[in-house]
């Protein structure tokens, strides 16, 4: 009697895991999806410049500025490297 209770509870539990696979797991992995997406385009909003100030269709090309950067000269000592053959 007890192999036919233990069979029952496997074969429950196996047809329990199938159908919530099949039916229930798809539906949370969407809604899940969903949410990420939503979160991504908001970011994407929040990360895009402003472009209402210009004609539709018009190019703007940003220029350089006009004194180059300086570079930092104190940053150290050159030290020339030597390979030694021993």
């Amino acid at each position: 009697m007890g192999l036919l209770k233990t069979i029952a509870i496997i074969l429950i539990v196996y047809y329990v895991l199938k159908f919530i696979s099949r039916y229930i797991l798809p539906l949370f992995i969407k809604q899940v999806v969903n949410n990420v997406e939503k979160k991504f385009r908001e970011q994407q909003q929040q990360n895009k410049p402003d472009t209402d100030g210009g004609k539709v269709g018009e190019t703007v090309i940003a220029k350089k500025p006009l004194r180059p950067k300086e570079s930092n000269k104190d940053v150290g000592d050159y030290v020339d490297y030597e390979d030694i053959n021993e």
